[in-house]
């Protein structure tokens, strides 16, 4: 196909973004261009022909993650362009809605457009996807997206508790399918989903693929809300009206439905399954509607009518045949046409009459005749009142089953008496909307907008056009179930139905429920004595009450996450470090044990030098542990990280050596500044079993963490990557050193997280020290005021009179008393405090080491070196300046905030990757354009070096931000100290 998915999708996108601007610009009118995009969707699919996409589904995929064979891949064929046809037609009808159920006050508005707008578009690609991880990751967005809108009444704790609930129920869910998809995915041998249904594998499916299919559809069943998570979507009647129209309704709520329905093709296969779903599904029409005839909140009324008619699809959807694949998606499309306009009217009831209990709502009939007649015609749909479309669903469905026989006869008398249930709640609710309520005052007449009720009846007339158009339709919905064998099919969509049993059960159907609404209070009292709430109390109510059972599930896992924490977060470093090396033991050693001591073929060392790093390196990690003085400790570990430099050194990497030996000399000016804040020593332990237990815990964790390297090195089944790629790195890289070439070519998306770690980290230490403000203003040596110095002296010693008495300002301001210094805010170190001969080292090195790091980072592409190692070398020049001159010595080095830096590099590195897509290339795509320069001949500059130069600034940002925080910040809150003693 042309990309008219990934147009849909990008224009939901887009709209999305747009969306909160749009509000804020012209207030709740901006629903209106916001509909457009679901509109003009809509009318792109009615453009194609459904039939013909049965046959030649129109496919689109581009690769993603081509390694594993992951793509965006989307594919519309009849049954996604049905489900598409609904999200996008009632979404945009619903958004028309917003425009009028919302004022412009409404707080949170355009955060609600950009949210309802953007699951509009996930649940476009969640029903068009063909990728087992692209359904997932949409799966997850409508789990995400419908979070935020449930919970849009931010001050409300129901809307709070209700959104978590529905996060929560759908995510262990959503979860439960990626593994059951991933599973069937790698024995198929395909991430497609179109190609894994009708893999020849189910016939003959084991415990393996049952496991699997569990797994998947606990996904559907919970977030299509079946028992026993029904609980949830009636709780999340919390949510704005047009959330529960379009979410609970049409959207949302039929994914897990439209799951089942594309694993129909394997569920044939899977007899014992579609016994069970049936089963669930049964349960759950039950149960939602017997309790929907409790309710007197019509809004509620509505949600457990929708847990009764969910039940009712995935019974049917789940019987995985032709006959009961389309009569399903003949109900999914009734169910949608009657249920959105009814909790649209529900909305316009509540704003309009300030109430939706039907105890008290009296004469809303004559109050508002045209919401009455959509109401009413809505609700008729939903108790298949012949002729209406409903009436006609619901008799495909009762025909199926009759002519399937066998056990699936058995499920339609358990239908018949859900449907029984359903006239009965849908009676008691147009009854107690539009009716009169015995001792409550008649409403008012209040005034209803035109665009106001009008979106609900666009909808509502489907129920009647459908029935019309039921010849036309019937050919579409036919095609949906085509993906299953035909059988001589008795089933069809008609008004007036052939005489026979399922002609009968409709009858019988609508007799009973007359009947049970004309026994409503009787019935009422029934349901009051046999309710769980009358009998049981306890855990035994907990049993009969899913939503009370759910939370005693999250206080008992509270009740163990408090126990575990006590147990193992105690807020000390050693212990929390100590309980993740025992696991990691705890893992390691069961194996290890079963392997020979040593492998074959161990090469004790390759270079004489080897003998004496090691014992060098383990030496010092030894003193290390033993050292009381924390200085000395530091030291020492920085002795095993240059005897690991040494190490890739004589190995043949210089590039990892020079970064190995830049990062330890980075880590110990940090650590050194880090100390001040520290006692000089460790604290002693009094017990000398926790030092030997520590000994202990160290020793093995060196063993395990030693022997995992030399067997994982053992393990190798494949010839080394690294050969590979030294001719690769110059033919595709354009560069000679194959480490630089890997990290801002072949492995650029690893670097690019590596330094958006670097980011998160120094802003994390930048907040734990500047409490108040991270960045703070520059303070530059010629912006002092009068004489100053840092570094104050405590006492009073006998020093020249000229020595206490300089002045810092410019040579302009100060005249003769201003000092003469090597650097450039020396004098304000207090005197007593400055070593002239690091000044003069600093002096002379600072431009050297500069000069150094551009030269790595311009070298880095053919010679050892890079962004990272430049980037390191400026931090540690930027730390000379400072440990020599100050802080002020470091505004004048460095006169930026670090945060500027930090996210100038970012944007570089970011850019490097846009740029080769606007030039019509892919991300991060590489160019190595030859240059012809004046006596220097050609010179070849790598596209890379743009990334690398963001790397390059990424890393200054860091160490400017460190020396900032832990050096400049802590100098201040120390003098601040000094000065208050």
């Amino acid at each position: 196909m042309e990309t008219s998915v990934f147009t849909m999708l990008l224009a939901h996108l887009v709209a999305a973004l747009v969306g909160p601007f749009l509000v804020r610009r012209i207030g709740r009118n901006a629903f209106y261009p916001l509909a457009v995009v679901p509109g003009a969707s809509a009318l792109w699919l009615l453009t194609l022909d459904p039939r013909a996409l049965a046959d030649a589904p129109r496919v689109e995929s581009v690769p993603w993650i081509p390694a594993f064979g992951i793509d965006l891949a989307f594919r519309l064929d009849t049954l996604s362009w049905v489900l598409t046809l609904i999200a996008t037609a009632i979404g945009a009808v619903v958004l028309v809605y917003c425009a009028r159920y919302f004022k412009d006050t409404e707080p949170g508005l355009g955060r609600f457009a950009g949210v309802l707008t953007a699951f509009a578009g996930a649940m476009v690609g969640l029903v068009l996807a063909d990728d087992v991880m692209m359904i997932y990751t949409f799966w997850e967005l409508t789990t995400v997206f419908s979070y935020l809108l449930v919970g849009h009444y931010q001050d409300r704790q129901a809307s709070r508790r209700a959104a978590l609930n529905a996060l929560i129920s759908t995510t262990a869910g959503g979860l439960a399918m990626l593994v059951g998809l991933l599973m069937v995915a790698a024995s198929a041998g395909s991430f497609r989903l179109s190609e894994i249904v009708i893999d020849p594998m189910w016939q003959s499916a084991g415990p393996y693929l049952l496991t699997a299919m569990a797994l998947i559809l606990v996904g559907a069943t919970s977030k299509s809300a079946l028992v026993p998570t029904h609980f949830w979507l009636p709780g999340a009647m919390a949510a704005p009206t047009p959330v529960s129209a379009y979410l609970h309704a049409a959207a949302m709520v039929k994914a897990g439905v439209y799951l089942i329905l594309r694993m129909a093709p394997a569920l044939t296969h899977l007899e014992i399954v579609t016994m069970i779903l049936a089963g669930l599904g049964a349960a759950t029409m039950l149960v939602g509607g017997w309790r929907a005839l409790r309710q007197t909140d019509i809004k509620l009324l509505l949600a457990y009518g929708t847990v009764s008619q969910l039940g009712f699809l995935a019974a049917v959807a789940g019987l995985a045949t032709h006959d009961a694949v389309f009569a399903g998606l003949a109900m999914l499309i009734a169910h949608a046409v009657f249920k959105a306009p009814l909790f649209m009217v529900v909305g316009i009831i509540d704003k309009k009459f300030g109430t939706r209990d039907l105890r008290v709502l009296s004469g809303v009939g004559r109050a508002a005749p045209v919401v009455a007649v959509i109401g009413t015609l809505s609700a008729a749909s939903m108790a298949a009142v012949p002729s209406l479309y409903g009436f006609v669903a619901k008799e495909s469905i009762y025909t199926a089953l009759w002519v399937a026989g066998g056990w699936q006869r058995l499920l339609l008398l358990s239908l018949v008496a859900g449907s029984v249930l359903t006239v009965a709640y849908s009676w008691r609710f147009v009854h107690g909307a539009f009716g009169i309520a015995p001792g409550a005052p008649r409403v008012e007449t209040p005034r209803i907008a035109v665009l106001y009720w009008l979106p609900p009846a666009l909808v509502a007339v489907f129920s009647i056009g459908l029935a019309v158009a039921a010849g036309p339709l019937e050919e579409v919905l036919r095609a949906g179930a085509g993906v299953l064998p035909e059988n001589g099919s008795e089933v069809h969509l008609a008004v007036i139905p052939h005489l026979g049993v399922p002609l009968l059960a409709s009858v019988v159907t609508l007799g009973l429920g007359v009947g049970l609404s004309a026994l409503a209070r009787p019935f009422a009292r029934l349901q009051k004595r046999v309710s769980p709430q009358a009998w049981a109390d306890g855990r035994l109510l907990e049993a009969f009450d899913a939503e009370r059972g759910f939370r005693r599930i999250l206080r008992g896992t509270d009740a163990v996450s408090i126990v575990a924490t006590t147990l193992f977060q105690r807020g000390s470093l050693p212990y929390t470090l100590g309980t993740m090396l025992v696991v990691l033991i705890a893992l390691v050693a069961p194996v290890a044990l079963t392997q020979s001591p040593l492998p074959d073929n161990l090469v004790l060392f390759q270079h004489p030098l080897e003998l004496i790093l090691l014992p060098v390196a383990a030496l010092a990690a030894v003193g290390a542990a033993r050292a009381r003085r924390r200085l000395r400790a530091v030291f020492l570990i920085t002795v095993t990280g240059y005897s690991v430099a040494l190490l890739f050194l004589i190995s043949g990497a210089p590039d990892v050596a020079i970064t190995q030996a830049l990062v330890e000399t980075a880590m110990t000016v940090v650590l050194v500044l880090v100390l001040r804040r520290l006692p000089l020593h460790f604290s002693r332990r009094p017990l000398r079993i926790g030092a030997w237990g520590r000994w202990g815990i160290a020793i093995a964790t060196a063993v395990v963490l030693c022997g995992g390297t030399l067997y994982a090195a053992d393990a190798r089944y494949r010839e080394a990557l690294g050969p590979g790629l030294i001719e690769k790195a110059y033919t595709i890289g354009g560069g000679h050193n194959v480490v630089n070439v890997t990290l801002v070519d072949a492995r650029v998306w690893d670097t690019m997280g590596e330094i958006s770690v670097l980011l998160v980290v120094a802003t994390g230490v930048a907040s734990l020290i500047f409490v108040t403000r991270r960045e703070r203003p520059i303070a530059r040596v010629k912006d002092l005021d009068g004489k100053t110095s840092i570094w104050r002296r405590r006492i009073d010693s006998e020093l020249p009179q000229n020595a206490l008495d300089f002045d810092a300002r410019p040579d302009d301001v100060a005249g003769g008393n201003r000092w003469r210094t090597w650097l450039s805010a020396g004098l304000t170190l207090a005197p007593e405090r400055r070593m002239v001969i690091l000044e003069v080292i600093t002096r002379i090195a600072f431009p050297m080491m500069m000069m150094f790091s551009v030269y790595l980072l311009m070298a880095g592409h053919n010679l050892p070196g890079g962004g990272f190692a430049g980037g390191l070398v400026a931090g540690l020049a930027l730390a000379l300046r400072y440990l020599a001159g100050g802080r002020y010595e470091l505004t004048e080095a460095a006169p930026v905030q670090a945060g500027m830096v930090l996210g100038a590099g970012m944007a570089i590195a970011v850019l490097a990757g846009v740029l080769p897509v606007l030039a019509g290339g892919t991300v991060f795509a590489t160019a190595t354009p030859v240059v012809h320069v004046p006596l220097l001949g050609e010179l070849h500059f790598a596209s890379a070096l743009i990334f690398d130069v963001g790397v390059y600034l990424v890393v200054v940002g860091v160490m400017l931000d460190f020396l900032r925080s832990l050096g400049s910040q802590i100098d201040q809150q120390q003098e601040a100290e000094t000065d208050a003693r």
